[in-house]
């Protein structure tokens, strides 16, 4: 399981147990504290209905007092309350007065007139002095037909002299907390969904952020790693940071390692020529076998010495970050390719023309005229006696497109996925391999110029090298 996946089960986990514990306790709550408010309701009405039926009682004819005048009244008064989304058109109080012993001299539903409530706990112990309530099923079928009665004394120069007790049915109260449970378990829900979701996005993001680094540590071993990728998190920015300085020193010790095998495997063949050399001249041969073998050792340090200097080159040019871009002439630029190839181009009777050389491009204009040559080399050494070989210039959108197009034998399909390899050469038209840096220098000139170089083999034979530059030209 993903590590984003973990920490989101976990954080929901956690969110999911505090929010059950909070929202248990607020519905455990929500049934008493309604009743509790509701029974502070009664004894604040009891008490002050207490003090309408104190004359009533105390005139002997509760039943034709005023309290019973006023409970006509409602009762044939309909009314009309919406209290937050419950609709209330009735009253629902029931109200009864006793006497000093209990018995019932007024009852709002007419039903209970003339009986003994002594008994009752809101009575007994209201005529005791005491706070009186209780709550009675009206049915006792139902459970659900409760009403809640709360007493108050109905006293007379500090003697109590009856009681008044108000009910209300607890089925009343149930809308309320219906409604408040309702709407607790719905926050909890939104409150739940919230959380998920601020945890899915927080999840995406840490995978997101581990998965940019995994691709990167991943592409360290490919050949153009992916540049290091920004987490937004000081923690993870460091791991990157971490991650980047091992990709250095990997690349480094890498580099080296393949450096130096290269080198070892490259000067194989001229050191054991020089030391077949050598040997035979141990034995003193005639002066003519003498001196070919003197030419070979020559011949073959001059090959080490040429390639020593080319890995140097290669090497610093791989090292640079950016160039110092200066504005330079195509026109010129292929002059002195040209001039300085006019020889070799001479002796193998090698046709070169020139096209789109009026352009000015932006960059360094020694590695330019290098890459350049380079590419021209090539073509030279593969095209046979009697060839033809263009260079071009264009102008494609906000690019330079220099090309060097050969009527060689092109490049054989198994070699064009290694072309661009350190040490990787084909034979030339004269049978001989070069040191096979010429295009990896050129690529790492490309890269400099933000640009790219591209081998294609043409239908009707050669090939044509492109190098394009990403530098803005005028």
């Amino acid at each position: 399981m993903r590590i984003g996946m973990r920490l989101l089960l976990g954080y929901f986990l956690i969110v999911a147990i505090a929010a059950w514990f909070v929202l248990s306790i607020f519905v455990q709550e929500v049934k008493p504290g309604v009743r509790r408010a509701t029974e502070g309701t009664l004894i604040d009405t009891a008490t002050l209905l207490a003090e309408v039926g104190r004359d009533d009682l105390l005139a002997g004819d509760a039943q034709n007092g005023r309290l019973a005048h006023a409970f006509a009244q409602l009762h044939q008064r309909p009314f009309r309350a919406n209290i937050g989304g419950i609709h209330k058109v009735r009253n629902e109080y029931h109200v009864y007065m006793t006497d000093p012993q209990g018995k019932v001299v007024f009852d709002s539903s007419g039903k209970a007139l003339g009986e003994d409530y002594s008994r009752w706990n809101d009575v007994w112990l209201t005529l005791r002095g005491e706070y009186g309530a209780r709550s009675t099923q009206s049915n006792p079928d139902d459970p659900q037909s409760t009403v809640m009665y709360v007493a108050a004394p109905i006293t007379d120069q500090g003697k109590i002299i009856g009681v008044l007790s108000v009910g209300k049915p607890n089925s009343a109260l149930a809308p309320v907390i219906h409604r408040s449970e309702r709407r607790i378990l719905w926050a909890g829900a939104a409150l739940l969904g919230i959380a998920l979701l601020i945890g899915l996005v927080v999840a995406w993001w840490i995978n997101r952020s581990i998965s940019a680094l995994s691709r990167y540590a991943d592409s360290v071993t490919h050949e153009t790693p992916l540049p290091l990728p920004d987490p937004g998190s000081s923690e993870l920015r460091k791991l990157a940071q971490a991650l980047e300085n091992m990709r250095i020193r990997l690349e480094g010790k890498n580099y080296i390692e393949h450096y130096v095998h290269a080198l070892t495997h490259e000067l194989k063949s001229p050191l054991a020529a020089i030391r077949g050399a050598a040997e035979i001249l141990a034995e003193q041969p005639p002066p003519q076998v003498a001196a070919r073998f003197v030419d070979n050792i020559l011949l073959q340090n001059a090959r080490m010495q040429s390639l020593v200097e080319k890995l140097l080159e290669q090497a610093r040019l791989e090292n640079r970050v950016e160039i110092v871009p200066v504005r330079v002439s195509i026109d010129a630029l292929f002059t002195r390719v040209v001039d300085a190839r006019s020889a070799i181009l001479a002796a193998k009777k090698i046709a070169l023309t020139r096209e789109g050389q009026s352009l000015v491009v932006e960059g360094d204009e020694e590695l330019l005229e290098q890459a350049l040559g380079n590419l021209v080399d090539n073509a030279i050494a593969f095209t046979p006696e009697g060839g033809n070989i263009a260079l071009a210039a264009a102008a494609v959108h906000k690019e330079v497109q220099l090309t060097v197009t050969d009527s060689g034998s092109g490049i054989p399909d198994y070699a064009m996925p290694r072309i661009f390899e350190r040490f990787y050469s084909l034979p030339r038209e004269n049978g001989l391999k070069s040191s096979g840096l010429g295009l990896a220098f050129v690529q790492e000139v490309a890269r400099l110029h933000q640009g790219d170089i591209v081998l294609r083999n043409r239908e009707e034979g050669g090939v044509t090298a492109t190098l394009i530059l990403h530098r803005p030209f005028t």
